[in-house]
């Protein structure tokens, strides 16, 4: 590590076998509270490349508890989190309303950082017991299209670190692993960013990952396609700033997507929006993020349009909140 600490320390880029090498020496001690917190500090000052942090989900999923699903295509909808806007299960939902479509899902999430509720506290909400049983796994994404894996039970190198992370007063690149440690390794992603810097790193991530992917961002700061404004959107196909009107939406206002102030007031929200009772901006913001995730799955094959049409249809004729309902009670 000492010599990890010099490199750092004369500017120098790590390459991704030493920091897979690094998380893996986390994991067994080696290394003193002191140094590891140096490696953090230093990193986050000059900013991680693209093959340390590649180097470091080496190392997670090495360390982790390997998710292999008998399912040949299947998509994760995930935001990095951070952009401190609050808002409802955006990406969580917009999971079901896919999986309503017939489509596959393995979403990977946790409990809320920095907003009312994450992935897995809305999930949880609705007696949902989380589980890393191989068997139960399968049979939940061949039975029910969508299968959730709680990273806690999968990214055992992410305890290591926890209290690290907690006593430093700035985010760190352990932040940006998340989206990208998911531990059935799926062939489809759509990931929400908060800045345009996060997009051109993931970008890369991806190509060399090699998965079908897109990466979107609004232009106001949102981690997600939040139909406040214009948004960005990069794929292996495209790189396009898209309008709502694009899409045929209104501009939402952003306390239409606020998740409120309790648990209870989020998971009233993803119910409302399966439901299709919620208010326009919601629902709209939902088909918006699970029509692109489509695209992504469809090889960017099919229209936006199209796609939007798909998710419509998953939400309107029930499916998604049957395939919620499905969901709870296989896995409650």
């Amino acid at each position: 590590m000492k010599q990890i600490l010099s490199k750092l320390l004369n500017h120098e880029e790590l390459t991704r076998e030493e920091t897979k090498n690094v998380l893996v020496g986390i994991t067994q001690d080696a290394y003193p509270t002191e140094q590891i917190t140096a490696l953090i500090t230093a990193l986050q000052m000059r900013g991680i490349s693209v093959e340390e942090l590649l180097g470091f989900r080496d190392g997670i999923l090495e360390t982790g508890v390997p998710v292999p699903l008998d399912c040949e295509r299947y998509i994760d909808v995930v935001g990095t989190g951070g952009d401190r806007k609050n808002t409802f299960n955006i990406s969580t939902t917009s999971c079901f309303v896919i999986a309503g479509a017939g489509y596959k899902v393995a979403k990977h999430g946790n409990y809320a950082a920095t907003s009312t509720s994450g992935a897995s506290n809305v999930i949880a909400h609705h007696g949902v017991k989380f589980t890393d049983d191989l068997d139960r796994l399968n049979r939940c994404i061949n039975e029910v299209g969508i299968v959730y894996l709680h990273a806690q039970l999968f990214a055992r190198a992410m305890k290591f670190v926890g209290p690290i992370r907690k006593a430093l007063p700035f985010p760190t690149f352990f932040n940006l692993l998340g989206p990208i440690v998911n531990p059935s390794q799926p062939q489809c992603q759509l990931l929400g960013v908060a800045t345009l810097d996060q997009m051109r790193l993931y970008s890369n991530v991806y190509q060399k990952i090699g998965i079908d992917y897109g990466i979107v961002n609004s232009i106001d700061g949102y981690d997600e396609i939040s139909l406040t404004g214009d948004f960005k959107v990069t794929t292996n196909h495209y790189e396009r700033i898209f309008s709502p009107s694009d899409m045929g939406f209104s501009i939402i206002k952003p306390e239409e997507l606020v998740a409120g102030a309790t648990e209870d007031e989020a998971a009233s929200i993803f119910d409302a929006v399966l439901q299709d009772r919620a208010l326009p901006g919601q629902k709209e913001v939902v088909l918006a993020n699970a029509a692109f995730g489509i695209q992504v799955l469809e090889r960017g094959e099919k229209s936006i349009d199209e796609c939007i049409a798909i998710a419509r249809e998953s939400i309107e004729s029930g499916k998604a909140w049957k395939t919620f309902m499905r969901f709870v009670e296989l896995n409650s």
